[in-house]
Order: structure tokens, then sequence, then C-alpha cells
């Protein structure tokens, strides 16, 4: 099949969108299907080069505040994207919070190509511009969605919100996958708490220590925190953990994003992992961690995406502090005579994607 997809980024740069797109991309290429990518670029230069099988075409975009990816050179822009969709059996974009795959859509709407949305979709943006800006946007996006054939949701939680808010249907949903490697590590935990991702108020990476913080003073435990990330709110984030360092002698280790291969590493010795994002249309760091065996603390509502999952602790951020440490404690006491949750591969994730999304 000749499959392009269109999205705001792709590797190297790092984000979620990015890694989920690599991954499908570059098995679907080594499986012997044709694979473009189209995305966007902050060098002011249209750069193009081949990946492991993927062919990758960047397009410079105006993107303030790491956000938007509004195309430059639009005119270009949309002769570009007319020419390589083409002949095209499946047009997939990625990413609804960004300019350049939906305005891609609205280029691309009488196309005869199967069209498929994965939207990533979160509710709403992330401060109180964005949060207004999205309400102009959600209207223009449920206009332009309905000229895709499917719309991919990431979990249930996403796709409950999408047609609340699209009312769009069929709405297909398949989860993401884990690198297959992952599969072979073990839990052998050591005395540190984890996080890894983005870095802003929203991800309440500053509450997640402060649990760890309570946890060491009130249930005796002796954990350190490891943070890999960077983002708008790591000097805020810097300040907290100070205060938690002289209040409660926390040690905390905030360091940027690692390479792939130590994160993991790292991740398969924690004690505890946490996310307590207020708003995610899918966890890949809770899913690695889960297909480790790491036990993971999750916040409603997007977190009850994992409620079958053992070693898996869903809490409400409406919760103290202190009540989220006392679940957590009593979660950590039990925690070992739970089996390893089941988590799919990628390759498995790409089987299902050529039976449900793109047959």
């Amino acid at each position: 099949m000749k499959i392009l997809y269109i999205t705001h980024g792709y590797a190297p740069n790092v984000g979620g969108v990015e890694y989920v797109v690599k991954s499908i991309a570059e098995r679907l290429a080594k499986k012997g299907h044709d694979v473009i990518v189209l995305a966007g670029s902050r060098s002011n230069n249209v750069e193009e080069q081949v990946i492991n099988g993927v062919r990758v075409i960047r397009w410079p975009v105006f993107s303030p505040g790491e956000a938007y990816h509004i195309p430059k050179r639009v005119n270009k822009f949309t002769e570009l994207v007319k020419r390589i969709a083409k002949n095209a059996d499946v047009i997939h974009f990625q990413n609804v919070h960004s300019v350049f795959p939906v305005y891609a859509l609205r280029v691309l709407k009488d196309i005869s190509a199967k069209k498929v949305f994965t939207l990533h979709y979160h509710g709403t943006g992330h401060t109180l511009f964005r949060r207004t800006l999205w309400l102009a946007w959600r209207s223009f996006v449920k206009k332009t969605i309905k000229e895709c054939d499917i719309i991919h949701a990431v979990s249930k939680y996403e796709a409950k919100i999408i047609e609340k808010h699209f009312k769009f249907k069929p709405i297909v949903i398949i989860e993401n996958g884990v690198e297959e490697w992952i599969t072979n590590f073990n839990w052998t935990p050591q005395n540190y708490a984890m996080y890894s991702g983005k870095i802003a108020k929203y991800k309440n990476v500053h509450r997640f220590a402060r649990i760890i913080s309570i946890l060491n003073k009130e249930y005796n435990y002796e954990l350190e925190l490891k943070i890999y990330g960077d983002g708008p709110y790591r000097a805020a984030l810097e300040k907290h953990l100070r205060k938690l360092q002289i209040k409660y002698h926390l040690k905390y280790h905030l360091n940027p994003y690692q390479p792939y291969d130590k994160y993991i590493e790292t991740l398969s010795k924690a004690m505890l992992f946490g996310q307590l994002s207020e708003r995610e249309a899918f966890s890949i760091v809770t899913n690695e961690a889960n297909a480790i065996g790491v036990p993971v603390v999750v916040a409603e509502p997007w977190g009850l995406n994992f409620a079958e999952r053992p070693r898996t602790l869903i809490v409400s951020l409406s919760l103290s502090d202190y009540h989220i440490a006392k679940k957590v404690a009593s979660f950590l006491e039990n925690i070992k005579s739970q089996p390893k949750p089941n988590v799919k591969t990628w390759n498995e994730i790409i089987d299902k994607y050529m039976h449900e999304l793109y047959a």
C-alpha cells in the first residue's frame, strides 16, 4: 500500500505523537509498504530524507510557544500536499491540536484515498488563551473531520470525548503499543520514584513530588525522585523541588530527556512511576511502565483507560496530596502479589491498523 502520514512533527523531534507515527511508519515500511511522512519543521527550508525506509518531507511551520504548527508559504504547501497525496491509498492525519494536519485535510477533502484521522484529543487547550482559541477551533475541526472515512481513538476515554464534542462515527479504538524488546524487561525495584515526559503545570509533577515527600515522612519510605523531561514549567518545578528538599529532605534529580534505552533501563528499576496529568488522550509512558511491570499511579478521568491492568492505581485529583499518598502506600504494600500487565507491542498494533483502519 501507499500510505501518507501528515503530522505536526516527526522524529528525531521528541514528543508522544512523533513517537507514535515513527513506530507505525517504520514498521509498515519494513513490511514493504510505500510510506511517506509529511511533517512540520522549525527550519525555514523544505527538507527531504529517508529514515529507516520512510520518506520524510519536512515543511516549515510557524509555531509560537511550540504550538499551532501553522504551515508557512501556504500556496506552495497546498501544491505539495496535493502532489504527494495524488497516488496514496491511505492518508493518515495525526494530531487535531495542530493546524498542520487539519489544514492538509481541508486541502485533500475531495481526494479518493481513504482518510483516517488520529486526533490525540485532550478535549481542550492547556492554558486560558488556548482554551479560548479552542472554542472557535473545535467548530472548524468538527466541520473538517467530516471528510474522513474513519476517526481513530487511542483510548475509550478519548473516543468518548470525541463523540461528545464532534458527533462523529465510526470511531475505531486501537491503543498505542510498546517496543518489542521492552517486554523482556522485568521490574527490579530500587529506592526511587520516577516521572518522564513534558514538564507543564497540568502534568502535576509538582504534586507527584509532594506525594513522594509525604510517603517518605509519613510511611517511612526513603524514595528519591527522578525526573526526565523538559517544558515551560521546568523552572517553577525546580523551585517546588527545592522547597520539598528543605522541608522533607527530598532527594531529587531533574534531568533533560534521556536516550530511549537509558530511560527504559531507569524506568525498569523505579519503585513507582507517576503520571498525574489532568488531560491525556493516552499515556505512552504509562503503557511502557505497565509493559515492564512497574507500579504506576495515574489520574482520572483519562487514567480509567488502564483500570483493568494490574499494578495500576487510579486516583482522583480532587483528593489532597495526603489522601493520595495514603492510597499509594496501601497500593505498594500489595503490589508484588499482582501479575505483570499484558501490553501489546507495536507489531501487534500495526496488524490491527491494517485490518481495522486501512483495509
